[in-house]
């Protein structure tokens, strides 16, 4: 598949594509190649004590194996497979007599290891006093010269090096790494006066120098190119991190490394070094970067500015002083005419090659050789001195002038087929997202470089599928195109014209908006089709594609052709919907249109119109280069209209969020910055560290009753305060003040660690309070918590309430969603001045949190949804926007008629209901007017103590408003104290009417929808919720009504790219230069599975898959580790728990009766089935990447079946495979055999394992398919989501001899296998079982997929025999009768 010029079909999954061109090795192949032959001897079968150590095995390996081949891929791939490292290299490592080829192939598995996307450093803590001394070793392997060790072998050490580098989070690698990048290498300089020079600008490293103290222009080959290739590569990643280009940048400013890249004979090439000139562009961009390499601070345009003026003014001074009058011009010249690459070149030119070298050394600059110390000839220090002095081209304006939709080139780009099959082996002009960022416009300008790049790799699957199905062919005798095929999400265009071209901003070329209109026909569609067609609305994103057809194109297309050339795809250029057209020709307003039916535009006939938003940047470079005479007006072209799935096509929206935050004034909270960008302390930003933390906590209904209190703070002391006894709920905390009962931490600030882990042997001092009566009526009573919280699950409550950034990592079935909701729930009592911003990644996730939230004591008016997937929700009441607008208007009417029914009550006459403001008065002038005298005369009888609860009852004022109320209003034996306590309850009903009008009252002044929205948005809202997408999409907005919210929660955190999830962080301008910002709290399980990128290239090597959460948790983040899950039996908990730190299970597994009676009809509660060949076959692969296996998906239908027939509900079973072609093969044959039959129906779930992450059913049948190589289940996140999904019943359909030779699946796979791998079924019983889970007394075993077919038509036959038999029976009795 190497040869392919088209991306992968959307079915394939992306982390199958990192083999793309590798053979694929069988089961077969596996077993009988010398390889295996030799691990099967030496280490896979025999145990550690009975291992061989013979170092001629490594040596005969190295060489016959690896060497002789080229150290071919498959090779290392079954080396890996046998666990060659684990169980045989390193247990047996000695530094002192460890061979050249013990240590390059320890070598070559590491990185194999990461190819393979496994844990590849944890083996070496096995003995971890030889990793120092084997790192060293490699560190001067890379350096011997040529006749040593071969240049491929050398790229293998660098490719070492870089994953070293990008893995300082293990502690074993960064000790090693960093000493390399210490300040000792400033030994190197070429002369002492620059290591002078940087100490006169930063005195206090003359210091760490002392403690320092103590301790190629040959013709250039493949191999060299590939390991110069690897050299850049090494350096990017120096240069990239802070830690490491501290002292490094100087010392690579030093050695001139750029310019002797730039000169080289690589770059004279004349094909096959552009991958070399784009890291250079890279390494070229990070050396200059814009940070205070000491410091670590971003240094803004001005402070770079006044650096480069400071440089050129110390040559001018330089000049002047010491070369007269050959470079008087220069040193009398104005700045700006000297800052630019042809007038630096004219002066430096006019000075001779002696007078070069003498400007050079005053500058500090070298002017000889790294290896023989003879000087550098005119020419090259004349670049030196260009690089030194030129001026720096500004990133934002290159990313400004860049247009955000890409265009025919650049999805065309063969780079971009290239990086779908990476493996590994070269390296990419990509940024890499690791742990560290230089600074916060670095962080953005990587995401923005890698997300531009995989929203365009899957533009282009969009664009080649929808091409083939046009099927274009050229028609005769007119040779025009014409399409012979036709595509659901493409239109033929009718008619495209270009409405407007506004005149550029001030400053600018390009114009302020181009806007085009596009007239298409959907007649031919079915009507689900054109109501896709016609639910296009504003803000979506579409595609203009020009095809023009040629004789060629109607041939049938392979996969190794030029898709482009071939199918006459000529230009593609995005645009945005502006309007929908109407029938008079004039857009169809959607502004505050709260309902979608009302949103759809009423347009009769076939024809549709659409106003667009053209690419400004775009149509300048299009329409330069049609007066150029390069190009054809492009936009007279265009003859297909391209949309894209709503879900998928937000690419524009978030590129442009970046690129506005890019150039906005990006304020991160002061206690986040470090740790955002990866520096400093990593426990600074836990609550336990923050300042002002508030005294006293209200926790409300946390705990169910003071048992529960205690239980939740081990190993304190929780003491009532003065005046309580044993306080019943709620309960207000007072906890020890860290900071007065903690000594302070000496040392380095990262070494002060995490404060909540510290024992504090001190009380917590409790007390409570009565929760005042708010009516009479049964919903005035207050909805409370009714979970039992563990003690974990309450720190992190704790932790989210207070100030600071809070990590919780919730494992399967842990209850991360109740703890996120009782954190949100808390802030709200706590602070009810501040607004708190709810962020999930899916709707399903956001709507589950919501209906929790809404079941706790939150005031509904005070909730707010944004986005679609409100409609989702189960509640009749409207949560969105406009939904809640609508809400505040309903209750509007309906508080306004309360206050005439008071009115009515109390005798007054007038319309007092008619408006908020006559209502306001109402209350002013007659309410409180009887309800202050009244109530002072109660109190003082309350205070004399003489006071008669008659009085109270017969003075009420409101006693005929409250005759709906539950009575007595008044109970006969309520005493003096109570009774008030119900009148004043009964007020407080009275006041919260009136109180919601007031707030009510800001809407009845708006006139419009939108503006009542966003009223309620900005001021009535104090719980919003929204997806991570919809906060990219609305950013701007946001932004612009004056959104403000001081607390974000985050859940799903780990589902997240780190851009989305950093974008939701500034949906708010800052407030006098800072953020208001208060807590972070992120709720995610970084053990599962990443962020979904389809391109593996940016996966692997730009890391795009890791989320801000998980980078936090590299980082060393203090988290609080859930450990207690209630979703599982024990024994299915144990095949995924082992990942997780000390994850128990909570007391109502073991209580309820579910969990205790086995699953009717099996003999175990979890098995794994082994399913050989079906019809001689097992995986297949009838389209590339599409795998299924027949006998893995009739078996699973079959046990889906059994079990139906036994009285199994079929929505408590789910059937997940891990490959979409399986997903499929399964759909076909439940339609065949069970979807038509009411005995069987549809199971409640047919889905991939990624798919269903973030669900949950009782029974799941899984499928894992592949029988040639483990495949992508070997990421152990994909294992632990595909074990964590069933609660009672997991059974696991797969080819064992290839899963339990895979390392990283030993410990589910050690417990799977204690159980026999045939089905074990119990016979005789129905659903549900009386059977305890540990009865296995008498098993049925089946033995094969044609054993369980013929056993569940057998009980299908019987069944409905007996049907029949019953209904004969049942005709015969009414014919008696």
């Amino acid at each position: 598949m190497s040869d392919r010029k088209t991306t992968l079909p959307p079915h394939a999954p992306p982390t199958e594509s990192t083999r793309g061109g590798l053979h694929h090795p069988t089961l077969h192949e596996i077993q009988t190649d010398s390889i295996s032959s030799l691990a099967r001897t030496y280490w896979t079968s025999k145990e550690p004590s009975e291992r061989e150590w013979l170092p001629v095995i490594v040596e005969q390996i190295y060489c016959e194996e690896l060497e002789n081949k080229r150290f071919e891929t498959r090779k290392l791939m079954l080396l890996e497979f046998s666990q060659y490292l684990e169980k045989y290299l390193w247990p047996n490592y000695n530094a002192d007599n460890a061979t050249l080829a013990h240590v390059l192939s320890i070598v070559l598995m590491v990185i194999e290891k990461f190819r393979e996307r496994v844990a590849a450093w944890d083996i070496f803590v096995q003995l971890p006093d030889e990793f120092p001394k084997f790192f060293n070793r490699v560190l001067h392997l890379a350096i011997a010269p040529v006749e040593e060790i071969s240049l491929q072998m050398k790229r293998f050490l660098l490719i070492f090096l870089i994953h070293a580098f990008q893995s300082l989070e293990n502690p074993l690698v960064r000790v090693e790494c960093m000493r390399v990048v210490s300040v000792s290498i400033w030994h190197c300089f070429a002369m002492s006066s620059r290591r002078e020079q940087e100490f006169k600008l930063h005195s206090h490293l003359r210091k760490v120098w002392k403690r320092s103290t103590k301790k190629l222009e040959e013709a250039v080959s493949d191999d060299a190119l590939a390991y110069c290739e690897r050299f850049i590569e090494f350096m990017i990643d120096l240069e990239a991190q802070l830690p490491t280009r501290r002292y490094f940048n100087a010392l690579l400013d030093d050695h001139q490394l750029i310019v002797l890249c730039t000169l080289s004979p690589l770059m004279k090439r004349k094909e096959g070094n552009e991958l070399f000139k784009q890291l250079l562009e890279i390494l070229k961009f990070y050396a200059g970067f814009e940070i205070h390499d000491h410091t670590g601070l971003a240094l803004t345009d001005d402070e770079m500015t006044e650096l480069h003026c400071k440089k050129l003014t110390n040559l001018q001074h330089i000049a002047f002083q010491h070369f007269g009058d050959k470079l008087k011009l220069l040193a009398l010249a104005n700045l700006s005419s000297i800052e630019r690459r042809p007038d630096l070149y004219r002066h430096f030119n006019a000075i001779d090659h002696p007078e070069i070298i003498k400007l050079c050394e005053l500058l500090n600059i070298r002017t000889t050789r790294l290896n023989d110390n003879s000087p550098y000839d005119k020419d090259f220090l004349i670049e030196v001195l260009i690089g030194r002095f030129e001026k720096r081209t500004s990133q934002i304006d290159a990313i400004n002038a860049m247009p955000l939709y890409p265009d025919e080139n650049a999805l065309f780009d063969d780079a971009v087929v290239k990086t779908q099959f990476y493996s590994g082996e070269t390296p990419l002009a990509l940024p890499k997202l690791n742990l560290q960022f230089l600074t916060l416009h670095d962080y953005l300008l990587r995401n923005f470089n890698l997300f531009r790049l995989e929203s365009t790799y899957e533009i282009r699957q969009d664009v080649e599928d929808v091409v083939k199905r046009l099927a274009p062919r050229i028609s005769y005798p007119s040779y025009e195109t014409e399409f012979s095929g036709w595509a659901r999400m493409a239109v033929e265009i009718e008619r495209f014209s270009i409405v407007e071209v506004a005149k550029p901003n001030l400053g600018e070329s390009k114009p302020s908006q181009v806007k085009a209109d596009i007239t298409f026909n959907i007649g031919r569609y079915t009507e689900s089709i054109r109501n896709e067609w016609d639910s296009l609305k504003q803000h979506d994103v579409l595609f203009l594609l020009t095809i023009q057809a040629h004789e060629q194109t109607g041939e049938k297309y392979q996969d190794d052709m030029p898709f482009r050339s071939h199918f006459g795809l000529k230009y593609v250029r995005g645009c945005e919907i502006s309007a929908i057209i109407g029938d008079d020709g004039k857009p169809i307003d959607e502004v505050g249109k709260p309902r979608v039916e009302d949103r759809r535009p009423k347009i009769s006939g076939n024809h549709r119109t659409i106003r667009v938003l053209l690419d400004t940047n775009q149509y300048q470079i299009d329409i330069s280069n049609y007066s150029m005479k390069k190009e054809e007006d492009v936009y007279e072209t265009f003859n297909v209209l391209m949309r894209r799935k709503p879900k998928e096509n937000n690419f524009k929206a978030v590129l442009e969020t970046i690129r506005d935050l890019m150039q906005s004034e990006l304020v991160v909270p002061e206690w986040l910055h470090n740790i955002f960008l990866g520096y400093g302390d990593p426990g600074s930003a836990h609550y336990t560290w923050m300042p002002s933390l508030p005294k006293e906590i209200d926790f409300h209904d946390t705990f169910l009753d003071y048992n529960h209190l205690k239980e939740s703070f081990p190993g304190m002391m929780i003491t009532p305060a003065e005046g309580f006894t044993e306080p019943i709920p709620p309960y207000v905390l007072r906890f020890p003040d860290v900071s007065e009962s903690l000594p302070p931490v000496r040392g380095k600030a990262g070494e002060r660690g995490n404060r909540s882990e510290m024992k504090l042997d001190q009380k917590i001092i409790t007390r409570t309070y009565t929760l005042p009566n708010m009516g009479p009526y049964p919903f005035n009573q207050p909805r409370k918590n009714i979970i039992k919280f563990t003690p974990v699950q309450v720190e992190a409550i704790r932790a989210g309430t207070n100030p600071g950034l809070t990590m919780v990592v919730g494992p399967p079935g842990t209850g991360k969603t109740d703890v996120a909701v009782q954190i949100i729930a808390n802030l709200y009592r706590n602070f009810p001045d501040q607004h708190t911003l709810l962020v999930t990644h899916s709707n399903q996730a956001l709507n589950q949190l919501f209906e929790k939230i809404m079941a706790l004591d939150v005031d509904e008016r005070h909730l707010l949804r944004l986005g679609h997937g409100e409609e989702e929700l189960n509640t009749e009441l409207s949560f969105s926007k406009y939904g809640r607008v609508n809400s505040f208007l309903e209750k509007r009417l309906a508080l306004l008629e309360e206050v005439d029914r008071l009115a009515k009550s109390l005798d007054i006459g007038g319309e007092h209901g008619y408006t908020c403001e006559t209502a306001g008065y109402f209350y002013l002038y007659h309410i409180l007017s009887r309800w202050e005298p009244y109530i002072d005369k109660v109190r003082q009888g309350l205070e004399s103590g003489n006071g008669k609860v008659e009085m109270i009852r017969d003075e009420f004022p409101f006693m005929a408003y409250f005759a709906n109320a539950p009575q007595p209003l008044f109970p006969p034996d309520a005493n003096y104290s109570e009774t008030v306590e119900i009148a004043e309850g009964c007020f407080r009903h009275l006041e919260k009417i009136f109180t919601e009008l007031e707030e009510i009252r800001g809407f009845e002044l708006l006139r419009t929808s939108y503006d009542r929205a966003n009223y309620l948005l900005t001021k009535e809202a104090k719980i919003i919720a929204m997806t991570c997408t919809h906060a990219a999409l609305k950013r701007r907005e946001l932004a612009s009504l004056g959104f403000k919210y001081d607390n974000v929660v985050m859940e799903e955190a780990a589902q997240i790219l780190e851009v989305e999830t950093f974008i939701p962080l500034l949906l708010q301008d800052p407030e006098d230069g800072r953020s208001r910002l208060k807590r972070v709290i992120l709720i995610g399980d970084h053990n599962q599975l990443p962020p979904v990128v389809k391109n593996m290239a940016f996966q692997q090597y730009g890391n795009m898959e890791q989320s801000l959460f998980t980078r936090f948790v590299r980082l060393g983040v203090p988290t609080v580790d859930l450990d207690a899950q209630g979703r599982a039996r024990p024994p299915i908990a144990k095949l995924y728990n082992w990942r997780y730190k000390n994850l128990g299970d909570l007391p109502v597994i073991t209580k309820q009766e579910e969990y205790q009676r086995a699953n009717a009809g099996f003999t175990y509660e979890y098995q794994l089935i082994n399913v050989g060949n079906y019809m001689g076959k097992g995986e297949t692969e009838p389209v590339p990447y599409f795998y299924q296996n027949l006998g893995e998906a009739e078996f699973i239908v079959a046990v889906y079946q059994y079990m139906r027939l036994l009285g199994y509900p079929a929505e408590k079973i789910s059937i997940l495979t891990t490959y979409n072609g399986q997903k499929a093969l399964i759909r076909d044959v439940l339609n065949k055999r069970c979807s038509w039959n009411p005995l069987f129906g549809r199971p409640a779930k047919v889905a991939t394992v990624d798919k269903f992450q973030g669900q949950q059913n009782d029974y799941i049948l899984l499928s894992l398919v592949r029988t040639r190589s483990v495949g992508h289940i070997r990421d152990v996140r994909r294992l632990i989501v595909a074990m964590s999904r069933a609660r009672l019943g997991l059974y696991v359909f797969c080819r064992r001899a290839l899963f339990e030779n895979c390392y990283e699946l030993t410990p589910t796979l050690n417990q799977l296998l204690q159980r026999p791998d045939k089905l074990m079924l119990e016979l005789n019983e129905m659903w549900p079982s009386q059977r305890d889970v540990e009865n296995h007394d008498q098993p049925f075993t089946i033995d094969s997929v044609e054993h369980i077919g013929q056993y569940v038509y057998q009980m299908m036959k019987e069944q409905l025999d007996y049907a029949k038999q019953q209904k004969t029976e049942l005709e015969q009795g009414m014919v008696v009768s």
